[in-house]
């Protein structure tokens, strides 16, 4: 049996919620861990890494939040590069820095994104593959995921989900999904797994 490592974020800055950090509360399953992982570069790392090297998963499939996105976006490629406008929870501000020093410029998704895409789809969610996954955080874990994983047997990669219903307060005029369409979605990709 496949086993997955599920993970969100905590919510960022003066945020409330995190659509993926809530998508993880409700997704369950004998062959399913699922964690929260920090909003701050060094600690959301470790933390991946700490649990894979824990439940020795088959697939690793991390969740991010995107402002201003429409639809479930599998990502396509992971970059060396932490270069954010705004810093981490901790504080930390990061511009043109590479993840890792001597690590290749940027890595593959090793999960099967167009399947993952067309299943979601199906389900009547809008989803597209996304050839970005920003500069911050969430690009962040996903190339240390890349990394990790890299030459071995393990599917890993990273799926950006927009804002949830009830953000849309805290960001007036950017688009939101609601919570359970976003659930469907994680559990059709699952399904493809």
């Amino acid at each position: 049996m496949t086993k997955v490592l599920l993970t969100g974020f905590e919510p960022f800055g003066t945020a409330t919620s995190n659509p993926s950090g809530e998508i993880v509360k409700q997704i369950s399953g004998d062959n399913i861990v699922t964690a929260i992982l920090p909003v701050a570069y060094a600690q959301s790392a470790e933390h991946l890494l700490a649990l894979i090297a824990e439940h020795n998963p088959d697939v690793v499939i991390c969740l991010g939040q995107a402002e201003g996105r429409t639809q479930i976006t599998p990502e396509k490629v992971a970059i060396n590069l932490d270069d954010a406008r705004l810093a981490d929870n901790a504080g930390v501000l990061r511009n043109d820095v590479k993840i890792l020093e001597n690590g290749p410029d940027a890595y593959f998704t090793t999960l099967p994104i167009k399947e993952m895409v067309e299943a979601i789809k199906a389900k009547g969610v809008p989803a597209s593959v996304s050839l970005s996954a920003g500069a911050f955080l969430c690009n962040h874990v996903f190339y240390v995921a890349q990394n990790k994983f890299a030459g071995t047997k393990i599917r890993s990669g990273f799926v950006h989900v927009p804002l949830m219903d009830s953000q849309a307060p805290e960001f007036p005029g950017l688009p939101t999904m609601p919570l359970d369409q976003m659930v469907t979605a994680v559990r059709a990709m699952l399904e493809v797994l």
